[in-house]
């Protein structure tokens, strides 16, 4: 069974799809699939200022509020893909990332993107897996 997950502390869909979907498993357990999240700050609904630094912290903030919602956390995150608009800016995104997955990183995906929605620098979406509480 899937059910859609939306929270207030991430910025609201932009168009027709969910924040997430949380799916539960036999056994007692359950994933979640986001969405991507780009730098959007929730409050303004606007790219964060800055570069591609900036934006990967926003965004990352974004699936932590996202995950929790789930009451879920960036430690139960086991595959990533990140869609960055150029690939130069792979080691500044990848430092702030790194910085949110200090022990046993999940496993990922590196894309170059054409373009991401409202000009974002970075797109990342998860996958996590954990048991009901």
């Amino acid at each position: 069974m899937k059910s859609p997950l939306s929270v207030a502390d991430a910025p609201q869909a932009i168009g027709p799809y969910s924040q997430a979907q949380v799916v539960r498993l036999h056994g007692g357990n359950r994933m979640v699939f986001t969405s991507g999240q780009i730098g959007l700050d929730p409050g303004t609904g606007e790219i964060v200022a800055g570069g591609v630094r900036e934006q990967t912290a926003q965004v990352m903030k974004n699936l932590t509020a996202v995950l929790a919602g789930a009451g879920f956390t960036l430690a139960d995150v086991v595959k990533t893909t990140v869609y960055l608009a150029d690939m130069q800016d792979f080691q500044a995104m990848n430092e702030i990332y790194g910085r949110h997955f200090t022990e046993a990183p999940p496993a990922r995906t590196t894309i170059a993107a054409a373009g991401l929605p409202k000009g974002a620098r970075v797109e990342i979406d998860v996958v996590a897996v954990g048991r009901d509480h």
